[in-house]
């Protein structure tokens, strides 16, 4: 496959269109030839999968306990919201689970500035196969290149999330809904009390370089004891998009809070604007303090204009 410099104009993430040509030339797919892949599909249809033993399966693997339950989904703050979504380990269980599907993931170029993954799943029974690209910066927020080690760390995850991505464009997401929810419920620990699970998710955040005051901050909690379940389960996925190299805890804070700043400056100008001193007329003058001189005295003679000049009012 040719190489081409992505590190000028492509987005992030993009679907590649592909075709049964496509998988007979370039992967670990290819290594398979056509005849080789007509022999699979005709397999995969003469033993069709069970959508309710998946359903069984997946779930079970998503649910075996709390730990792999709180790796099924991850969650990201962007843009002032919390996206939340399922993970690269779900995907991993939903692609074993649902049977007769290839599937793979692999670095295609590693530019100056960004490194571009592609994940690639094939649906042998549907005869379905979809191709995601990703592309990961590989600089530093002030524009310095990552060492090796750095770029294969995010070489990995931009696989990852690829072959996610992948996955879930073959494998209908409507089959997966209720695996993730259970997964979500299973992940706060429902045989220990909220006391419990509170310390454990601020025990595992503290390992992880954040202070107790900060956590609080980001779930807009005064102290522990008002944190929720639903604050646990976003502490959850935001560890699992720790664990996966998604992101880190320094970027959440950034991303969470430099956003904050950037509302908060049309408040404090509007603040600002409120305690201005009155703007000046068109004229540029001033306005005209109100008047204090008394009225007129009712005997003052009044005039009307005629042609021959002005005549007193009777």
């Amino acid at each position: 496959m040719e190489k081409k410099n992505r590190d000028k104009g492509p987005p992030e993430e993009k679907e590649i269109p592909v075709g049964m040509e496509d998988l007979a030339g370039g992967g670990t797919l290819s290594v398979l030839s056509r005849a080789e892949i007509d022999v699979q599909i005709t397999t995969a249809k003469r033993y069709p999968r069970s959508v309710t033993a998946f359903k069984r399966e997946a779930e079970e693997m998503a649910t075996l306990d709390e730990e792999t339950a709180g790796s099924m989904f991850y969650v990201l703050p962007r843009a002032g919201k919390n996206i939340e979504g399922p993970s690269v380990r779900l995907a991993e269980i939903v692609g074993s689970a649902w049977g007769n599907l290839r599937y793979e993931a692999r670095v295609v170029d590693v530019g100056e500035r960004h490194i571009a993954a592609q994940g690639t799943a094939f649906d042998l029974e549907k005869n379905i196969a979809a191709r995601v690209e990703v592309r990961r910066r590989i600089t530093d927020k002030r524009g310095k290149r990552y060492n090796d080690d750095m770029i294969g760390v995010t070489a990995n995850a931009a696989c990852s999330i690829a072959l996610r991505q992948a996955i879930f464009k073959v494998v209908p997401f409507a089959y997966v809904k209720d695996i993730y929810e259970k997964a979500r419920e299973v992940s706060v620990g429902k045989g220990l009390t909220m006391e419990q699970r509170r310390g454990r998710a601020l025990e595992w955040f503290s390992k992880a370089g954040a202070k107790q005051a900060d956590v609080l901050k980001l779930l807009a909690r005064k102290g522990v004891e008002d944190i929720t379940v639903d604050d646990l389960i976003l502490l959850q996925g935001l560890k699992t998009a720790i664990q996966d190299n998604e992101t880190t805890w320094d970027a959440i804070m950034e991303e969470k809070f430099a956003l904050s700043e950037q509302d908060a400056m049309p408040r404090a100008i509007e603040e600002i604007a409120d305690r201005r001193p009155p703007a000046k007329t068109d004229a540029g003058a001033d306005p005209a303090p109100p008047s204090t001189l008394p009225p007129p005295p009712d005997d003052v003679p009044k005039f009307r204009l005629t042609p021959e000049g002005p005549v007193e009012m009777k």
